[in-house]
């Protein structure tokens, strides 16, 4: 009994330890809102370059929104832990115009036996209103109200239907990357620094009221949607 006792102990002990210590979004390897744009728009390149990324190539156009996360951080023993900020940008649907990046962070913490540690780049398409606006919130979780799914990889992969599609690169320990649980919430102060200005997430991605030249580029990426013209068939007189 009393071996069995020290035991949970020791569990405890190192869980507890690992809480202290599990990334978080500020130790994601970012200090400032203008370095995680720039490493955004790199992220998004090696995505729309990556040969089994062609249906997210394809499809990225028709997102409501695209919420990049350049450097996830997970690791742990015993328990894992994991952690990142990212920028949302969001298309409007009647101009088809992207908004500037709003700030987020991401992170989660789950129980279980794992060893290792990793560091992922993912990027979420928004494909519904309802994702859309939960990421207006001042924070969700991922899974909970708001579906989220593995997005489609590779020739064979086939699309779910899902409020969000996660797609993910990633080299380390894990074998996978699941963002099941994962909170997400807008870094406020970030978004103001980034603004000049007190500004809140609606105002950059719906009313698309603030701007700054330094994310130019990364909204040069990403693509417009297509809009069809229906054509009115014109009779030739007399006919």
């Amino acid at each position: 009994m009393k071996i069995i006792n020290r035991l949970v102990f020791v569990i405890l002990a190192v869980s507890a330890a690992m809480l202290t210590t599990a990334p978080s979004s500020s130790a994601a390897g970012f200090s400032r809102p203008d370095e995680l744009v720039i490493k955004s728009e790199f992220v998004f390149k090696n995505f729309m370059a990556d040969p089994n990324m062609a249906w997210f190539r394809e499809n990225v156009g028709k997102a409501k929104g695209i919420f990049i996360v350049p450097q996830m951080l997970r690791g742990g023993f015993i328990l894992g832990g994991s952690g990142g900020s990212g920028v949302l940008l969001a298309r409007n649907e009647k101009t088809g115009k992207w908004s500037y990046p709003a700030f987020y962070t991401i992170g989660s913490v789950s129980l279980g036996f794992q060893i290792g540690a990793d560091a992922s780049e993912l990027i979420f398409m928004i494909m519904t209103d309802k994702g859309l606006n939960a990421m207006l919130s001042t924070e969700f979780k991922l899974g909970g109200d708001i579906a989220v799914a593995a997005g489609p990889v590779g020739g064979s992969a086939k699309v779910q239907i899902a409020d969000i599609l996660a797609f993910g690169r990633s080299q380390g320990a894990y074998g996978g990357i699941s963002v099941e649980g994962a909170v997400v919430a807008p870094r406020y102060k970030w978004n103001s620094s980034y603004y000049g200005r007190d500004v809140t997430p609606y105002a950059i991605l719906i009313k698309q009221s603030v701007t700054n030249p330094q994310a130019d580029s990364l909204r040069a990426l990403l693509p417009l949607p297509v809009i069809r013209i229906r054509s009115r068939n014109v009779q030739p007189l007399g006919s």
